[in-house]
């Protein structure tokens, strides 16, 4: 089903879903997403658009079908519908979403789209451009909701206001009304009560949003009695949510704001106000998330290059380490003193050698250093027998004597000593 309130919409098998957009402002704060069942009639639903609308809140209506509340399939086709109208709409600009709940709004459609968006639904997998709609979700308002669907509920909601307004007798409505009490009783004993228990479930999960609540009941409230929604603002709060948990005295179900105008506004200004907060906070902690992974890409990345090129030289150095005609040259003072005499040779050796850093050295100026150097150099050399062995820069010490830094000193072949 389609239609149309300052803006597109749509719908289907399920119940209708349509746009009421701020005309007189063109900067919203945000969007109102109003879940209603058909149990409120049109024109009441409207008062509730008109007070987000003088909020400047967009509002997204979801009307959803007397059935929908029985059959989870079409409340699931509806979530899909809502969701999909979310996305579009954030896509374009994102901003603060609200939920507001009415009657049996949440079993009619809204805890389906918990269930779609938290990912809570067992074997399917959904886009995950719903997380932009989760990302967005700053708020919940609970007015005469949510009701606890039980066996005894079909009787209770048999009397539908349009039921009543069907032409005939009082003793054919009573008729009718009954028929169907008795054939929803009859359904819920079999198939219904097996989804309560998913039901609260999912409703409780939206605590996992990180976004407040406010509660709106009555003690006059039949369908909605106060037990059963004190019982749901603690268990929220149990559960680490903040709740408002706003108790009216004598107004009927889904009459808060007819017979409490002032305070039914401030209560919902208030949320409202703190939804922005919320959403504000949120968007702030998300993009600093998001420059940090940015930044730990950036890092992961430098760290790898690093890696890789430190492997690489690795294996160079170990290819010419290893290599069976490789040759370390390691330069010695014995070559500072036959610069003029090999330099031919140095040259040669260059072209085929690899030089590596000197190794730490102890400093003679230190004290240490002079210390040793007293101790293990001897004052007076003359005399000494000194004796050249092995072999010098890889050549046999005749061919290398010519190059000894002792060329030229006589050395006596016994020492005094």
């Amino acid at each position: 089903m389609w239609s149309g309130g300052g803006g597109g919409g749509g719908g289907g098998a399920g119940g209708e879903i349509y746009w009421e957009r701020n005309k007189e402002s063109a900067e919203s704060k945000g969007i109102a997403v109003i879940f209603a069942w058909a149990s409120i009639q049109d024109r009441h639903l409207k008062t509730y658009v008109d007070l987000y609308t003088s909020l400047r809140w967009n509002s997204l209506v979801c009307h959803a079908d007397f059935l929908n509340a029985f059959y989870p399939e079409r409340a699931m086709s509806l979530a899909f519908v809502v969701l999909n109208e979310l996305v579009e709409e954030l896509r374009i600009k994102s901003c603060p979403i609200v939920f507001v709940a009415s009657s049996g709004g949440p079993k009619a459609c809204m805890y389906k789209l918990f269930q779609v968006i938290d990912g809570m639904c067992e074997g399917q997998t959904y886009a995950g451009e719903y997380r932009l709609v989760r990302n967005c979700v700053s708020g919940h308002i609970y007015d005469s909701s949510p009701l606890d669907f039980t066996s005894d509920l079909g009787a209770r909601f048999a009397l539908h206001p349009s039921i009543l307004k069907m032409p005939g007798s009082l003793k054919l409505v009573s008729w009718v009304a009954k028929g169907i009490a008795s054939g929803l009783d009859a359904l819920y004993l079999t198939r219904f009560e097996s989804q309560r228990v998913e039901y609260w479930q999912a409703l409780y999960s939206s605590v996992n949003m990180g976004a407040p609540y406010l509660i709106i009941c009555s003690e006059k409230d039949d369908l909605a009695p106060y037990q059963i929604i004190w019982n749901f603002a603690q268990r929220l709060q149990d559960l680490g949510g903040e709740v408002k948990l706003v108790k009216l005295n004598d107004s009927p179900h889904i009459g808060h704001y007819k017979h409490y105008p002032i305070q039914y506004r401030a209560a919902v200004t208030n949320l409202l106000d703190k939804a922005v907060s919320v959403y504000s906070q949120r968007i702030q902690i998300l993009g600093e998330r998001t420059c940090a992974e940015g930044m730990h890409d950036e890092i992961s990345e430098l760290i790898c290059d690093l890696q890789k090129v430190a492997v690489n030289s690795n294996q160079s150095l170990r290819r010419v380490a290893l290599g069976p005609s490789d040759h370390f040259f390691l330069p010695s003072s014995v070559e500072d003193h036959n610069d003029r005499d090999s330099s031919s040779l140095q040259d040669e050796q260059k072209e085929r050698s690899i030089y590596l850093p000197n190794p730490p050295s102890l400093n003679a100026h230190s004290v240490l250093g002079q210390i040793l150097f007293d101790v293990c150099v001897p004052k007076n050399v003359e005399g000494w027998d000194i004796k050249f062995g092995g072999s010098l820069n890889g050549q046999p010490f005749a061919s290398a004597r010519r190059y000894s830094p002792f060329h030229g000193i006589k050395c006596n072949r016994r020492s005094k000593l």
